[in-house]
């Protein structure tokens, strides 16, 4: 544990202070709340009821969806605009140079980058493609780029300075001019550049020489059970890591909940079984390694006076999958005991929920973005219908008896020692 320690602190604290990975983690702060209504919506249109929907046809008439599909196509459809906003503007703060203006350059980079088509003569249009999952990496990639770009001009004086006298938002204006104009001509050079090559566009070279082959990692099983080792392992040394993963993993766990969406939207097979959904509803049930089940073995199984009051307490945020009081309460980090059970849990949740879905037990996940508090088995039913309920169930079970064994060793310890003291 101390060599491990050794290797694995200096790069979580590195990474957790990492300026692109924050902004990262900002710009899918930003678009989080935009998911879960797109995917709300979406969810209201597509009940698999036919009464359900033979009801609303008959109410509101033929393609009566239409607006509930809108929605979805404006929040979780444009989420690369929303992710570019929030990541800008970040890194601008960071720099301390003015966030407004970085954010509509790198808006402005990102359309001058994108491919536009023509639907008839006179008019052009932008694909909602481009401006949703299968476009995210190019608009986290231009954020970060602009962003640089125009900080570097700024902090270089290649501004136009204004009187004193001149308002504040004109003077602002003026000065993100030559920085503005300097970032336009950089991608402007990059869009013909690409335009010759074979691929046509920044956005067919990133998708398929980058976007595709991580997101395939990201949604194949031995590549999940590693990144679990790793946050299990960091959060018993006592280092948050759910944090440091999501950190690198949510965008792309979020883009294959995305193209799931979609496919659920247009009535095709869901192609992910690993996404964000997944992640958050049936391994991280109670909170980040399944801690659902010590939280149940704490409130109703416990013989000391110290975890009984310790359950009463952590059963409510548990439900909710915030598990902080039994992380730093039980406590879990840096405890040999029950190290064992918080890295083995993650592992056999993913194990128990990839296989059901796999096997065709238990349908793969729908896309729709819930809020990561929502409850095991309603959260489980909302993105996988009743089978995946049962599932939730039968992994809180589980998880009840993985943590038994060794928590009535630090239960029956506590006990003894209460009554040492009198």
């Amino acid at each position: 544990m101390e060599k491990f320690e050794q290797i694995m602190l200096p790069l979580a604290e590195k990474l957790d202070r990492n300026r692109y990975l924050s902004a990262i983690k900002s710009g899918f702060f930003l678009v989080m709340p935009l998911l879960i209504i797109g995917s709300m919506f979406l969810l209201f249109s597509q009940i698999p009821s036919e009464s359900y929907q033979n009801f609303m046809q008959q109410l509101f008439g033929e393609g009566w969806d239409a607006t509930l599909i809108q929605i979805n196509n404006v929040t979780m459809g444009c989420m690369t605009f929303f992710v570019i906003i929030g990541m800008s503007y970040d890194l601008a703060k960071y720099y301390q140079v003015d966030g407004i203006s970085s954010v509509v350059i790198s808006l402005a980079s990102f359309l001058t980058v994108t491919e536009l088509f023509s639907l008839e003569e006179g008019t052009l249009s932008i694909s909602l493609n481009n401006l949703g999952a299968s476009g995210l990496f190019v608009g986290m990639i231009v954020a970060i780029i602009a962003t640089e770009v125009f900080r570097w001009s700024v902090q270089k004086n290649l501004v136009i300075k204004m009187p004193d006298s001149v308002p504040e938002n004109v003077s602002k204006s003026f000065s993100a001019l030559i920085p503005g104009f300097i970032v336009i001509i950089l991608f402007a050079v990059i869009r013909v550049l690409f335009a010759l090559t074979a691929y046509g566009s920044i956005q067919n070279f990133i998708f398929d020489n980058l976007q595709t082959p991580l997101l395939s990692l990201g949604s194949s099983y031995p590549a999940t059970i590693l990144i679990l080792l790793i946050e299990a392992s960091l959060w018993v040394l006592g280092i948050h890591g759910s944090n440091i993963v999501l950190a690198v993993m949510q965008p792309i766990w979020i883009a294959l909940a995305t193209e799931n969406a979609q496919a659920f939207a247009a009535g095709k097979a869901l192609p992910h079984i690993v996404n964000y959904q997944f992640y958050n509803n049936f391994i991280k049930l109670g909170g980040s390694s399944a801690t659902i089940g010590l939280a149940l073995a704490c409130l109703f199984l416990a013989k000391s006076t110290q975890y009984k009051t310790l359950g009463r307490l952590a059963i409510i945020p548990s439900i909710f999958n915030i598990n902080e009081p039994l992380i730093f309460g039980v406590p879990i980090v840096l405890n040999p005991i029950m190290m064992l059970p918080f890295i083995l849990a993650p592992l056999i949740m993913c194990t128990l929920g990839y296989f059901a879905m796999k096997l065709g037990l238990v349908p793969i996940t729908n896309g729709l973005q819930i809020p990561w508090t929502t409850p095991p088995i309603l959260a489980g039913f909302l993105i996988s219908g009743w089978k995946g309920a049962l599932l939730n169930i039968v992994q809180i079970l589980v998880s009840a008896a993985l943590y038994w064994p060794f928590f009535r060793v630090v239960d029956l310890d506590a006990l003894d020692k209460e009554r040492e003291q009198g």
